[in-house]
């Protein structure tokens, strides 16, 4: 099982970019924790950050016949990014959006995505954990259909 994880735009500013909301992790050690969990759960994951939305969807695309699920933190695209949306809904394996804070609890513009619409659920406000926890309900969803469940 390959599960794809798109990291948007300034998230390579993780554990620099306003601690007090994010933390201190970087996207490097979130990555290897995911690597990590991968490794346990016995799937494959192929990771992309990318500060443009153009190429998050060539990322998407690049993988539509050989992933069978993505975890996608669209970051500032979250509330704007309607080509990102309309290829999320064009993979033919589920989604789910991530983030480290709870957009809810944000600022009043933050608190709408429109990317939700298009993915399987949302994991959110947990910080790093938001990832391990995603890819943990992913992977159990994944198996899941495959088993007929």
């Amino acid at each position: 099982m390959k599960i794809l994880v798109l990291h948007g735009p300034n998230l390579n500013l993780f554990g620099r970019r306003e601690p007090h909301i994010y933390g201190k992790t970087t996207l490097p050690e979130i990555n290897d924790r995911l690597e990590r969990l991968a490794a346990e759960l016995g799937v494959e994951i192929a990771i992309m950050q990318s500060n443009h939305e153009g190429a998050l969807i060539d990322f998407l695309h690049a993988h539509i016949d050989t992933a069978q699920g993505a975890l996608v933190n669209p970051a500032g695209l979250t509330q704007h990014g309607v080509p990102l949306h309309d290829a999320i809904k064009a993979m033919p394996f589920p989604t789910i959006e991530v983030h480290m804070s709870n957009i809810a609890a944000r600022e009043a513009w933050r608190a709408h995505s429109i990317i939700s619409p298009a993915v399987k659920a949302t994991i959110q406000g947990l910080g790093p954990v938001s990832y391990l926890a995603a890819l943990r309900a992913l992977v159990e969803t994944v198996r899941a259909t495959a088993d007929g469940a």
